[in-house]
């Protein structure tokens, strides 16, 4: 009996163990999501970094900036932040990476706001090198943003084929689990965005090679098992293949879009026949009619969280257009971002309508 006792014991241990691995339910996905605020935030950087790397290096490091600009989102009612890391920043100074990174949380939470982080993009610059980051080139929207891990993992070789990935893929491996493995249950954490726009190199170029490195990470990612959600956010129509994995394998559905309220609302019909929680985690592009006023309404009261891209206006440029020409004067109508450096906003009306829209949790 006593035997029969302890084998019962060790098969519901591993099932328990198993089910760390697996997607979240349909039912645990939707309790986690009831128990959680409406969320609404930015894709956050500091003002004064051009980039990730600028963002998390010990010597651009800043958390008097930090705080100064996480203190008016805490002022707007803002609660969450999406955050990019890069694999470079870790793999050059891991323990005091991690530190920042706890820094980092430190100083958010000390303002109401959870965060997102973000792992691997395929957005911008293939090419990424530690130390000092290039200075903005005038008038090009995320000029020095990079992607992770760009041409380590997609370049070719002299005769045009794919290069060997086997060093890049298992870097990343380390990386994503030891990022994981130190935060997985830290409630300052609110998700995990693994992959950010995957395909999006030059014309989807990327969709077929991004698609392994995509699994990996969600692989990898269930191994370590987070108490928090992943996933990995769809954000174009001409990737179905990819979107239907990335919905079938995230825990909560996150998407992209920067379509106006009509379009934005019919992507979201389609989307809620998954029956998962749903978070927009980039729009409001002003010139495309993706605005506060329009679409943060909307998300609310669909109880859909709303991210939107750019905060304080600074060395990422992206109250630029993107397709802006370098050497662009300022637009008279910003594309992203919502404050000047000093903290003022660019359009009062808008700032008091993201303060009304918060005020209603």
């Amino acid at each position: 009996m006593k035997r029969i006792v302890l084998v019962f014991l060790a098969l519901l241990l591993f099932c328990s163990c198993g089910n760390r691995h697996v997607r979240w339910s349909d039912a645990k996905a939707n309790a986690w999501y009831d128990e959680q605020p409406w969320i609404s935030g930015c894709d956050f950087i500091p003002s004064n970094a051009i980039n990730q790397l600028e963002m998390w290096q010990a010597d651009t490091f800043d958390p008097e900036t930090l705080d100064r600009e996480l203190g008016w989102a805490e002022e707007l009612g803002f609660n969450c932040m999406r955050v990019f890391l890069h694999h470079l920043a870790w793999e050059q100074d891991r323990d005091g990476f991690i530190a920042r990174m706890n820094r980092y949380l430190d100083i958010s939470s000390g303002h109401g706001i959870k965060t997102m982080f973000v792992f691997l993009d395929d957005c911008w610059e293939v090419t990424a090198t530690v130390g000092k980051q290039p200075e903005p080139r005038k008038g090009v929207h995320n000029s020095g943003w990079l992607a992770d891990p760009g041409a380590l993992y997609f370049a070719k070789d002299c005769h045009g084929y794919a290069s060997d990935t086997t060093a890049i893929v298992n870097e990343l491996e380390k990386y994503v689990k030891d990022v994981l493995g130190v935060f997985k249950n830290d409630s300052r954490v609110y998700s995990w965005d693994l992959y950010n726009e995957p395909g999006g190199g030059p014309g989807h170029s990327y969709m077929y090679l991004s698609m392994p490195l995509l699994k990996d990470i969600f692989r990898w990612s269930r191994e370590v098992g987070p108490s928090q959600p992943i996933t990995a956010g769809i954000w174009s129509n001409a990737l179905g293949e990819m979107n239907v994995w990335q919905i079938t394998h995230s825990d909560i559905v996150t998407y992209h879009t920067y379509q106006p309220l009509e379009s934005h609302t019919a992507l979201l019909d389609s989307l809620s026949r998954y029956g998962r929680p749903m978070v927009c985690t980039e729009y409001m592009a002003r010139p495309l009619n993706s605005t506060f006023q329009s679409i943060m309404p909307m998300l609310r009261e669909s109880r859909v969280g709303a991210i939107n891209w750019g905060f304080v206006t600074g060395k990422t440029n992206t109250r630029f257009p993107w397709e802006s020409p370098e050497g662009a004067e300022g637009p008279e109508l910003w594309f992203h971002d919502i404050l000047h450096p000093d903290g003022t906003p660019y359009i009062p009306e808008e700032t008091e309508c993201i303060k009304a829209v918060n005020a209603t949790r």
